[in-house]
């Protein structure tokens, strides 16, 4: 059988994932995963639509018109949300830009393609976030006694307790974690930047409980993975849409309100901040302690440090996990100024 010729197309497609997404631009794995999903739709959708082998596409095949059309295809047969068409008509124009670099005899249909606009109204929709109570209902619903029960409320409190991306909290292993006084978890970020986030010493205890009765699986005990499947593999993203669903599903047995919620796993990081934020925590400390690199567009964010996130902590729900209220710590004076100047 003859062996299909690699097109010019087929080969930036390499050199765009293998070195200029993870090299020159340092993205992270979970980043370059939502680029290869979009490219992976977009080619399978040119390749339909120019009736052709996705492996025998072209530069030119990438034309405006042909996205515009994938944008409707993402509309009306995937019935993709505005956030989710964007994100993937942002991947497309990283990957148009690229293109332009490498074969600059395209440059005026990828101008073109990368006119293509995004639209409007993607940041309108009502962020969905847990109350107190209902954070409370969610731990509670998990039944403890079992093996996956413990692994799950270790989870979902490291996961409030953080307000890590979920991708962030399946990428630890044991040597990311400080489990004794002062309690503290090493988080990577996008970007492969790293920060420090406090936790409750209740949080610290259920992960040393849930290492303790963890299956070795390699020589090196620091090196292993903080959360698996029954199987000892890693947990998935989609492991813990499902866990979560099913434990919102008994909750919301004796918690009405969690009904009418659409709660997925990032509504967790969203109830972290929120609560945050009403208990008067500023911005700048929001932002570095769930690894945002800006809340707005029009502020510049100081950089806090673990004192001043373990003070903010001390405030915050749920009282499930929180210390005594005779532990609790306020910002005085002497404090705010000592942050003022290491700002």
């Amino acid at each position: 059988m003859k062996a299909t010729r690699v097109t010019d197309l087929g080969k930036s497609i390499v050199r765009f994932f293998e070195d200029y997404l993870p090299v020159q631009r340092g993205m992270s794995p979970h980043t370059i995963s939502g680029y290869r999903d979009a490219l992976v739709l977009l080619l399978q959708f040119a390749a339909r639509d120019a009736r052709r082998r996705v492996e025998q596409l072209q530069v030119a095949d990438l034309s405006a018109e042909r996205v515009v059309k994938f944008l409707q295809f993402l509309d009306t047969d995937r019935h993709n949300g505005i956030a989710t068409r964007n994100a993937r008509l942002g991947a497309i124009h990283t990957f148009a830009r690229f293109l332009t670099v490498q074969w600059p005899e395209h440059l005026g249909s990828l101008q073109r393609l990368l006119a293509v606009p995004f639209r409007r109204g993607a940041r309108d929709a009502p962020i969905e976030y847990l109350e107190s109570g209902e954070v409370d209902a969610l731990l509670k619903s998990i039944d403890r006694p079992r093996p996956s029960g413990r692994r799950d409320y270790a989870l979902f409190a490291l996961m409030f307790n953080t307000g890590a991306r979920v991708q962030e909290v399946l990428n630890l292993r044991r040597r990311d974690l400080r489990l004794d006084s002062p309690c503290q978890v090493r988080l990577q970020g996008k970007g492969h930047k790293v920060r420090l986030c406090p936790i409750w010493p209740a949080t610290a205890r259920l992960l040393r409980d849930l290492i303790k009765t963890a299956r070795p699986s390699g020589p090196d005990p620091a090196d292993e993975l903080l959360f698996t499947n029954a199987r000892g593999q890693p947990l998935t993203r989609f492991g813990v849409r499902y866990l979560l669903r099913k434990h919102i599903t008994v909750a919301s047995r004796q918690v009405a309100t969690l009904r009418n919620k659409r709660i997925h796993p990032h509504s967790i990081r969203h109830s972290t901040a929120i609560h945050l934020l009403k208990q008067g925590v500023d911005f700048a400390t929001i932002s570095q302690w769930i690894g945002h690199a800006s809340l707005t567009t029009r502020m510049r964010y100081a950089r806090a440090d673990i004192d001043l996130k373990r003070q903010a902590l001390s405030q915050v729900f749920p009282e499930t996990l929180a210390p005594p209220r005779a532990g609790r710590l306020l910002i005085n004076g002497a404090d705010l100024i000592g942050w003022l100047r290491r700002m």
